[in-house]
């Protein structure tokens, strides 16, 4: 067809696709934005949506309780761990002392010296309580960091607990919105393309055919594309019987539209030269013999054999003689290639 056009009418073809697709273009990503932000219509949903919210608070305030607890026990504990570092330094500077006396006195062996050997052991056994005294403490806020941390895992584990119970709930109510979403979004994208069924049934060839192919172009993008990935796990027969329903029915139009195409061209063939040559258009004429077929019948033949005047599957005239110049010339022409004489009316 395009061998057939005129120059400017095939840029101003290639110009309205490009219209058309720029059209689809811009619509598809309109609809992306909107059947994308249908998710928004339904409230999110989370988990401790359908968990006891009184046990869940308890649960919490326990862990809260139980974290603060920790904290504290641990910053106790550094504490409690440098006052027995002191203390265990106290000792062992006294005991080194202490024995660095008893070699000096064991070298004199004065016996007035034994008072002070007592009072030294007295002080040595003061400092080890004390030492004793300091690491108990140690445990003691070890001990309670470690009951705190066992109750926050105890609240932790009541929260998974609860979570895991209300989990089929939260599942079922996930479901049902997606349902509801890709309701909306089937609600959305279907009537457009019934439409473009409509539009390309009706409007494919009208005057405005750059925006109707790009409409349709735009809604079937929509729905094969645009909802697929919203389908529910369920719900991806729909995209088959909507796939199976849109063959059946555009698979029957093709039928039907062949079977009256043939009709016609059976009711055409019968038809005189004179008037299946008027039946047919200039543009259409010469876009069948560009492709090498007959113009009327539409099947092959040898255009180039200079002795084939006529179809010999419809008896068509297809080449005829200039009534000027006698030049053998296309017999749909409407001027004489040779020399410029315009085509008598009804020449077979």
């Amino acid at each position: 067809m395009s061998k057939a056009l005129r120059l400017s009418e095939k840029w101003f073809q290639r110009g309205l696709w490009l219209v058309a697709f720029l059209f689809a273009g811009f619509l598809i990503g309109l609809g992306g934005k909107v059947v994308d932000n249908m998710n928004l219509v339904e409230e999110p949903l989370d988990v401790e949506q359908f968990i006891d919210a009184r046990e869940l608070a308890t649960a919490r305030r326990q862990v809260a309780a139980a974290e603060k607890i920790t904290t504290n026990a641990r910053e106790l504990v550094e504490q409690a761990r440098q006052k027995h570092k002191v203390a265990d330094a106290n000792t062992q500077s006294a005991r080194e002392t202490f024995d660095n006396w008893l070699a000096t006195r064991s070298v004199t062996a004065r016996s007035e010296q034994d008072p002070e050997v007592i009072a030294r052991t007295r002080q040595l056994d003061t400092l080890k309580a004390e030492e004793r005294k300091a690491l108990a403490a140690v445990e003691a806020q070890e001990q309670r960091a470690l009951d705190a941390s066992q109750a926050q895992e105890r609240a932790r584990e009541r929260i998974h607990e609860l979570s895991a119970a209300a989990q089929p709930q939260y599942e079922k109510a996930m479901q049902l919105r997606e349902l509801r979403v890709f309701g909306y979004r089937l609600a959305l994208t279907l009537p457009l393309l019934l439409i473009a069924g409509w539009l390309w049934k009706t409007q494919r060839k009208s005057r405005w055919w750059p925006f109707v192919w790009g409409f349709i172009f735009f809604a079937l993008f929509a729905f094969f594309v645009e909802l697929v990935p919203y389908l529910p796990s369920y719900g991806g027969y729909v995209r088959y019987v909507v796939g199976i329903l849109l063959t059946v029915v555009v698979g029957r139009q093709a039928i039907l539209g062949l079977q009256r195409y043939l009709e016609r061209q059976k009711a055409a063939e019968a038809l005189p030269d004179t008037q299946r040559r008027e039946n047919l258009g200039y543009d259409t004429a010469l876009a069948r013999m560009a492709k090498g077929v007959c113009p009327g019948c539409e099947r092959h033949v040898d255009l180039k054999d200079p002795h084939l005047d006529f179809c010999p599957h419809c008896g068509i005239g297809l080449f005829n003689r200039c009534t000027a110049c006698t030049t053998r010339k296309n017999a749909f022409t409407r001027f004489c290639f040779s020399c410029g004489t315009q085509a008598v009316a009804n020449q077979a």
